[in-house]
């Protein structure tokens, strides 16, 4: 806005020296305000008689202020008042009153008066109009102004290169005050003398001859002559945009006689600034390729995102890892923190036994120091760290690796946990990107532009036949995560490297492998879950590849929990030479078990309450039905997680007894609704789960194999049991590499598959189903052997050599009619029981 200003008041100066500063010297000078840039009485034209002429003068302006015409008060009050001022300045380089005296005087002529002056702001110059007797003509006045501007060359000081020149009107201009700027294309239309009358159109060497003495010419473009637009016209460029101005002002209204070419009637010039469009050339060049422009586009958007976000989202990577911005490293939260050190501990002593997290599990950690230990010491290794930490849902998992094996890792801000379940539960590509973004820091993320971006590809290539590449796919996005991921995880293995250590000549790759103490550590938890869905193969095929990246090249130490035992399938991919080290967390023992059922109850005890004279007592041994544990922990197992829910149990008053009898009744109502009442689409059959239920309820552990050839199985069993392990209804274990043995997903559930079983209505139900089924398959197979026996039977002669498969087939039949007659007499008694109990 001070720029605006302090051109406004040069202009005012200037105008001011334009419209008052030669008043007096011609006698009589009539000026003009608001009425100078709309001609005399605001009627757009110049009124002259036979005595008077006018002279445009131009190069007295800059017309490089046009933008404050755009300004609409600019023109209706700042001028005006401008005109109104009666000072000089120094701003123009010539005062067009004072140049016509001059000239009158250097050429000896009489009889010459100065009228008014009628500045052109927006065109940088000015009309002069005079008066003359009739022994002098007015080009006489003209030619002497031009001889007088030649000879004493004004240059204004904005411009030093160009004069100011002047030139004789010679047509009838019109003075117009509309927002149109000058340009150095002029628009000559012909229009006729009068209403109907005959046009001449001009032809190029005609028009060259009108306008070239104004200044040089680029070019000449006529209209076609199969366009039906009237009026007529030509276009003329100029080679300067005052050129434009001088001949527009000098031969607008010029009408051309017979002997010029303008016909019998004559032609009128009407000229009007065009606006010609700059680098138009280069749009039209780029509409006109799309399937150049567009990929280059891409690659360009493409490049811009490299070169401008990758660097913030490795920062914003790094800071998500060190916890830069986290609230409880900041110096101000560790000054309050030492203030008032006494009244945390107590809040984190009061967190601590409100919640039981930790209560009792110092005992299972010194019952894991061997498996801490080992994990601790494969991290020391120099080789490339894969490590594989696998055991059932509520394990410990998690808390055994983040929390003592790298609590040191932890301490130094040098560990990244990565969580695949939010990942794989994201719904889409955009919900997924933002998942995995977030659980690296990862940001700033433009998921939404992906989707954009996608419909901006269809459509062109729907129009052009040709793939932009703006869009890019979830495969993409993950891997350029991942990478950011890895630069920012380098980043930090090499932030306490200095130029004076002893390792100083070796390469960042030999250093990380010189010292993989350095390196951070990345934990991936909760890998292969739902690792069965549609679309979950990709997002853990190129996490282990990214894992796989991470540890061969010596960038970080890498730890996978998961609680599925087919991890090795998918890991394989990414590492196929490499032997994964690898700990399988399972249940607690039972005298493990019994010590953090213990623990767990004296945990958050108030010893000062509980006192029997001088001895204190624990609540553990104030209750005298803790004897009851070691037949409990027997049936319950060892389970993390159902031994906290027991002791929560025991805890609020009940006796282990029935704490485990209740626990055990949940979890057959969990068996019934999760596995044979869910109506949710799933790659299992009640038949099976209950084959399964019923067999465990018996034994311990099932052959594998075995199981495989029963009815149930018969059709998908093997995805039907990798589907019910990843379910946790049953846990497959393995043995040189193969399928092993079943067992229960639980410990909780042996019990729960027995109480079940004993449940003889559901039992005479689900019986009831596994009979119809092996009827079904029976008579299937029946079914099979007639069709062959009649198509034998059609064979001419009766073969002597088909007489053995005769007999085979008549035999199967046999053996397959006595089991569906056994099944039927079984499917009796079980439609019995249902119709005489409840």
């Amino acid at each position: 806005m001070a720029q605006q200003q302090r051109a406004i008041q040069r202009l005012n100066a200037l105008t001011a020296q334009l419209g008052g500063g030669w008043n007096g010297r011609a006698g009589g000078v009539r000026k003009r305000y608001s009425s100078g840039e709309a001609g005399d009485d605001k009627s757009g034209h110049i009124k002259t008689s036979s005595t008077e002429s006018v002279i445009f003068f131009n190069n007295l302006l800059p017309i490089n202020l046009q933008w404050l015409f755009r300004i609409p008060w600019t023109m209706e009050k700042v001028f005006p008042k401008a005109l109104d001022q009666n000072k000089t300045s120094a701003i123009s380089a010539v005062n067009p009153g004072n140049v016509l005296d001059e000239a009158i005087k250097a050429n000896g002529l009489t009889g010459v008066k100065v009228l008014e002056v009628l500045p052109r702001f927006k065109e940088g110059g000015a009309f002069l109009k005079f008066s003359h007797d009739e022994s002098v003509s007015s080009t006489n006045v003209a030619d002497a102004v031009r001889a007088y501007l030649k000879q004493q060359k004004f240059r204004p000081w904005w411009n030093p290169l160009n004069r100011v020149q002047a030139r004789l009107v010679i047509g009838k201009p019109w003075v117009e005050d509309l927002f149109r700027l000058p340009s150095s294309r002029i628009r000559c239309e012909f229009l006729p003398t009068s209403p109907g009358a005959e046009v001449a159109e001009l032809s190029q060497e005609q028009l060259y001859s009108f306008f070239r003495p104004y200044g040089k010419l680029v070019d000449i473009v006529t209209q076609p002559s199969d366009s039906k637009i009237v009026p007529r016209y030509a276009y003329l460029d100029f080679s300067h945009k005052r050129k434009a101005i001088m001949a527009k002002n000098c031969l607008h209204g010029y009408t051309i006689d017979e002997p010029q070419g303008g016909g019998k009637l004559g032609t009128i010039f009407r000229l009007t600034y065009e606006k010609k469009a700059r680098f138009g050339w280069i749009r039209e060049w780029i509409f006109g390729h799309p399937r150049l422009m567009i990929p280059l586009l891409a690659a360009l958007v493409a490049g811009i995102t490299v070169a401008v976000f990758d660097p913030l989202r490795t920062l914003a990577i790094k800071a998500h890892i060190t916890r830069a911005f986290h609230v409880e490293d900041n110096f101000i939260w560790r000054w309050v923190k030492t203030q008032g050190e006494d009244l945390i501990d107590k809040v984190k002593s009061l967190r601590q036994h409100g919640g039981t997290d930790e209560a009792g599990m110092q005992v299972v950690w010194d019952d894991r120091r061997d498996q801490i230990e080992q994990i601790q010491a494969w991290l020391m290794e120099s080789v490339d760290t894969f490590i594989i930490v696998q055991g059932p849902r509520g394990s410990g998992k998690k808390e055994l690796v983040v929390d003592h094996a790298l609590k040191q890792k932890r301490e130094a801000h040098k560990l990244l946990i990565v969580d695949c379940k939010p990942i794989q539960e994201a719904r889409g590509d955009t919900a997924t990107i933002n998942a995995a973004a977030g659980q690296v820091g990862y940001r700033p993320v433009f998921s939404w532009f992906n989707s954009i971006s996608g419909l901006i590809d269809l459509a062109a290539q729907g129009t052009t036949g040709v793939k932009t590449g703006f869009s890019e796919t979830l495969e993409n996005q993950l891997v350029k995560i991942w990478n950011n991921t890895a630069s920012a995880l380098k980043s930090i293995a090499l932030e306490d490297r200095k130029k004076d250590d002893k390792d100083s000549a070796l390469s960042d790759d030999e250093y990380l492998e010189a010292h993989p103490e350095r390196r951070p550590v990345v934990v991936v938890d909760n890998f292969l879950h739902k690792g069965s869905d549609p679309g979950a193969e990709l997002v853990y095929d190129k996490l282990a590849e990214w894992a796989a990246r991470l540890s061969t090249g010596n960038i970080a130490h890498v730890i996978f929990l998961t609680n599925d035992v087919s991890y090795s399938k998918s890991l394989s991919k990414a590492l196929p030479d490499r032997v994964f080290r690898q700990i399988s967390l399972g249940d607690c023992s039972p005298e493990v078990a019994k010590r953090y059922v213990i623990n767990h109850l004296d945990f958050d005890a108030d010893d000062k309450e509980i006192t029997d004279g001088s001895k204190k007592l624990t609540p553990s041994q104030k209750r005298n039905d803790l004897n009851e544990l070691d037949n409990v922990i027997t049936l319950l197992g060892g389970r993390l997680t159902d031994l906290e829910f027991l002791a929560r149990r025991i805890k609020a008053g009940e006796t282990p007894n029935k704490a485990v009898k209740e626990m055990i009744d949940q979890g057959a109502s969990e068996v019934i609704k999760m596995y044979i009442n869910s109506n949710e689409s799933r790659k299992w059959t009640n038949q099976q789960a209950w084959s399964l239920i019923k067999g465990l309820a018996k034994n311990e552990a099932l052959r594998y194999n075995e199981v495989l050839l029963a009815d149930a199985f018969g059709s998908g069993g093997e995805e039907a049991l990798a589907a019910l392990e990843q379910a946790e209804l049953i846990s497959i274990q393995t043995q040189n590499g193969r399928p092993h043995s079943i067992k229960a997903g639980r410990p909780i559930y042996a019990p729960a598959f027995k109480q079940l079983t004993d449940d003889h209505v559901l039992s005479a139900k689900m019986e009831l189903s596994l009979l119809g089924q092996s009827i079904g398959a029976e008579n299937k197979s029946i079914d099979k052997y007639e069709q062959e026996l009649h198509l034998l039977a059609k064979l001419p002669g009766q073969p002597a050599e088909i007489k053995p498969r005769i007999y085979w087939l008549l035999g199967k039949i046999q053996s397959s009619q006595g089991k569906v007659e056994g099944y039927e007499k079984e499917a009796g008694e079980m439609k019995k029981l249902l119709s005489t109990e409840f």
